[in-house]
């Protein structure tokens, strides 16, 4: 089973949230700066994979929104 996904969201500050993010991304996802928006693909091929990495992407995009 192929799955994937894409999170987009709207930050003050993308740029730095991103550069934040970045070393998290363990080749299972990717995460960039597009009309001022992160957007992260996300694809697996193990359900239980996809939502650890999306889990540890919301809490680490939480974090980083707060501390920018």
């Amino acid at each position: 089973m192929y799955i994937s996904g894409t999170i987009t969201s709207a930050h003050v500050h993308p740029e730095h949230v991103v550069s934040a993010l970045s070393p998290d991304s363990d080749g299972f996802m990717t995460v960039e700066v597009l009309d001022g928006c992160i957007v992260a693909r996300v694809e697996g091929e193990s359900l239980r994979s996809v939502i650890a990495t999306v889990d540890d992407y919301l809490m680490n995009l939480s974090v980083s929104e707060q501390l920018c």
